[in-house]
């Protein structure tokens, strides 16, 4: 019998997971807080998340998985306790925005699985900013590979190519192959010398590109004297209070010269400076005339303001936020970067993402309390605090030179208007806009013409729901209505595959072979299909996920992450 999997919380990624799930044949019961229109009563439960008779009516007792898509991690806590309280050996998929705690919780328990939308899209964020269609992630040789759907057309440069040919370029991987007509897995298709037809659907999987910049102390200090002029916009109060200052001193010094008191330049100066900042001098003003004692007592009182006002000032520049967004406003790059608008959660992984494959990154946030602003700028990022749906502060970021703007606030409306505004300042710069709604991003699309409007529900549901049917997922996609997963799985004697060649095996089992590890090694390409499987190997491989639960009903227990 195929496994018995529970969604609970059916919002956005949830239901999303739920009709993945119902799609690949699988059977499915979702928990909600609330009738959703269309569904059957049987095929969902209503009640309280957390509560034991909410769990129990959805068969809790019965069930092999259970997948918990809500955005509280409190209320995930909960469900995940109270579960397992009902049923210690149920299979937990958990959705977790604190990835450390989610970890732990991997650690401490057997069979409960965590994983983050958040880190499941950010990587497509990023691609898509970089110039790549990607429709997903896979974590291969212990890095995140961007996949990517070719489809073969008239004028596509893979079409009449040979499967035999491309399976040994190192530049891509193949991860899945559906043909026109019929159906035929890809390794029977490479073996046989298949040529892609036009109308052919071909994943690949094709490596991160890091770049490499690193400028040296020099071209810094250059740009930053050639940035000295946003000094007029940072540093305007501290300077204007200080030159009122300085004029102040300087009336005060030619008064005192130009009167009979007979004293030097340096000594008048010397006075000036010490009757305005109370450090003495007086002496000299007790053999002066009447006129010069009632300048000197303006003098002071006007002086003791300005040079209070002053010490304000520069103390709130130095200490305060005034000098950090100076300084944030002279790194900012002049050409090629990336504009971040938003730190939220997707928008600081994004961040992360970007710095650390080499390239320049911008930051624009409205919060200056954003828990993230600090994490940012200890990587040497410069943040802009202001409203990121002005447009002078795109400007302010260079727009007109940079290479991409992403707005990934937590607020759709914002997020588009963001984009709206970047393609008016700079018509020809690719925009990659966070759309939460799953089912209007691809609309949003289509009307305002962006280059990417992406939903994280919408990333991030294919892999929840292959994680529901089997293993710790390494990546997945979608393909037409075809869902595909990829895992890693361990060989031991009693698995189904051991002693079988890796080509035999993936022509049966209707899978795709990426890799196998043995004694610390990889075997890819054509040794890859002339290998026999032996105990202690880790084979990497993508199956369609219909098929899947088969393979994990005979090895549940071999079934493992990367």
């Amino acid at each position: 019998m195929k496994p018995r999997i529970i969604v609970c919380n059916l919002g956005r990624t949830g239901y999303k997971v739920f009709r993945l799930l119902r799609q690949q044949g699988a059977l499915v019961v979702g928990i909600h807080h609330q009738l959703i229109p269309g569904e059957a009563a049987g095929d969902i439960i209503v009640g309280e998340l957390h509560a034991a008779s909410t769990l129990t009516a959805a068969g809790i007792d019965q069930a092999h998985t259970l997948v918990i898509t809500g955005s509280d991690d409190a209320v995930n806590l909960s469900i995940m306790m109270q579960a397992r309280v009902l049923n210690p050996c149920i299979r937990i998929i958990n959705r977790f925005y604190n990835t450390n705690l989610g970890d732990r919780l991997d650690q401490a328990l057997p069979n409960h699985v965590s994983m983050s939308v958040v880190k499941l899209a950010a990587p497509v964020f990023t691609f898509a900013a970089l110039g790549n269609q990607a429709i997903g992630q896979i974590k291969l040789f212990q890095q995140t590979w961007l996949i990517r759907e070719e489809y073969i057309d008239e004028n596509h440069p893979l079409g009449g190519c040979k499967l035999s040919d491309l399976w040994e370029d190192s530049s891509r991987m193949l991860i899945y192959y559906q043909p026109v007509e019929g159906e035929r897995n890809l390794v029977s298709a490479v073996v046989s010398g298949q040529e892609l037809k036009v109308g052919d659907r071909l994943i690949v999987a094709v490596p991160p590109r890091i770049r490499q910049k690193r400028k040296s102390l020099i071209k810094k200090g250059m740009k930053i004297l050639g940035n000295l002029k946003q000094l007029q916009q940072h540093g305007r109060s501290v300077v204007m209070g200080g030159i009122v200052l300085l004029a102040i001193i300087m009336i005060a010094t030619l008064t005192y010269m130009s009167t009979q008191l007979k004293i030097s330049a340096i000594d008048a100066l010397y006075f000036s400076v010490g009757m305005i900042t109370g450090a003495g001098g007086n002496d000299i003003v007790e053999k002066a005339p009447n006129i010069i004692k009632l300048f000197t007592v303006f003098i002071m009182l006007i002086g003791a303001v300005v040079i209070g006002i002053w010490y304000a000032l520069l103390n709130d520049f130095v200490l305060g936020n005034r000098f950090k967004q100076f300084w944030d406003a002279v790194r900012i790059p002049q050409s090629q970067h990336y504009i971040v608008c938003g730190l939220s959660g997707i928008g600081m992984a994004i961040v992360q993402q970007l710095h650390a494959s080499g390239y320049d990154v911008v930051v624009i946030e409205t919060d200056s309390n954003n828990k993230f602003i600090n994490t940012v700028r200890e990587l040497g990022i410069p943040v802009i605090e202001s409203d990121t749906s002005f447009r002078v502060t795109l400007k302010a970021s260079n727009i007109n030179s940079a290479a991409a703007v992403l707005a990934v606030t937590k607020n759709d409306a914002t997020n588009l208007e963001i984009a709206l505004k970047a393609k008016g300042l700079t018509p020809n710069i690719p925009v990659v806009v966070n759309y939460a709604d799953p089912d209007f991003a691809g609309m949003a699309q289509q009307v305002f013409g962006f280059e990417a409007v992406l939903s994280p529900a919408e990333l991030a549901a294919p892999a929840f729901a292959a994680a529901a049917l089997g293993g710790r997922i390494l990546g997945n996609g979608i393909t037409g209505d075809s869902l595909w997963v990829a895992f890693a799985t361990l060989i031991t004697p009693s698995h189904s595959f051991c002693g079988q060649q890796v080509k035999d095996a993936a022509i049966s089992a209707d899978f795709v072979p990426l890799y196998v590890e043995r004694n610390s090694q990889t075997i890819h390409g054509w040794d890859l299909l002339e290998i026999n499987l032996s105990d202690g190997d880790i084979l990497y491989l993508t199956i369609h996920a219909t098929r899947l639960y088969q393979l994990w009903r005979n090895t549940p227990s071999q079934l493992m992450a990367s």
